[in-house]
């Protein structure tokens, strides 16, 4: 029966999820049961397309990532696919109505990242707005479960979180990205003398967006307000982090946050919900 496979297709997708990401894991499980399987599915998607152009060196990316977006796009039409995680993003995007302009930017961010792009404020704000803030837009979709007006009054705002989230990301990956595959997104900026100005200005912006997001997040259906809360507040605490680390040593290190501080935020962001304090 199909329902197995479909079923099969969800663990794959939950199993990318938890490997990949403890934050984002434990947001999801403060989510509605009946919406934690398509924000793993749309996790699944997203991740396996930015293995591509992230971690597969030695191979033909961009053949892999040009047969990526075809068995996505076969997949969308035929309402399946032999690849779990396709199989898993496909009924979420065809049951949500997820729209494909959506997908397109998202795919044609990650090609971005395949070419040694100049990034100018157009182009950053064009790769953001891919890679980032219209993943929100697709799980945005799941947490308004088909409610149109709730959509728009909502998108603003979770397009401002997936913003913020990617920009930590920039600072927490500088290391990675600039040393290691030789990436620097953040517009006319010199990384080899990455000053401590440059960096409060980067700071500014994104504690602009994180304060935006949070009006948004208070609008969310209870469904999936806590979990939501919680993944903004890792990565406000992973953000606060960064701006006590001076600039230089962005290029140096890799910020985290332990798994045990982790747990005391997923605590204290419950609380906070659970007595109505968002």
């Amino acid at each position: 029966m199909k329902s197995l496979f479909d079923t099969v297709s969800i663990k794959c997708s939950k199993l990318t999820t938890q490997s990949y990401s403890t934050s984002f894991s434990l947001g999801i499980k403060f989510l509605k049961p009946s919406i934690q399987d398509p924000i793993y599915s749309i996790y699944g998607f997203v991740r396996f397309a930015d293995e591509i152009v992230d971690s597969f060196e030695g191979y033909d990316q961009a053949f892999l990532l040009q047969k990526f977006k075809e068995d996505v796009y076969e997949a969308l039409d035929d309402r399946i696919s032999l690849n779990p995680i396709l199989n898993s993003f496909q009924h979420v995007v065809n049951n949500y109505n997820i729209g494909r302009p959506l997908i397109d930017s998202f795919l044609h961010s990650m090609a971005m990242d395949l070419s040694k792009v100049e990034y100018s404020r157009e182009k950053y704000d064009e790769y953001i707005l891919g890679s980032a803030e219209v993943v929100g837009l697709m799980c945005l979709h799941v947490f308004t479960e088909g409610n149109e007006e709730k959509f728009d009054e909502l998108k603003p705002f979770a397009m401002k979180l997936g913003a913020a989230f990617q920009k930590v990301n920039f600072l927490r990956d500088m290391k990675a990205d600039f040393n290691g595959l030789g990436r620097s997104y953040f517009p006319n900026v010199d990384m080899a003398n990455f000053s401590t100005e440059v960096k409060r200005e980067i700071e500014q912006e994104i504690e602009a967006d994180f304060q935006e997001a949070l009006k948004g997040i208070k609008k969310l259906p209870a469904s999936s307000k806590g979990g939501v809360y919680l993944a903004y507040v890792y990565y406000k605490s992973l953000f606060n982090k960064i701006k006590g680390v001076p600039a230089q040593k962005i290029l140096d290190q890799r910020i985290r946050i332990s798994n045990g501080r982790k747990f005391g935020l997923m605590v204290n962001s419950m609380v906070q919900y659970k007595m109505n304090l968002l």
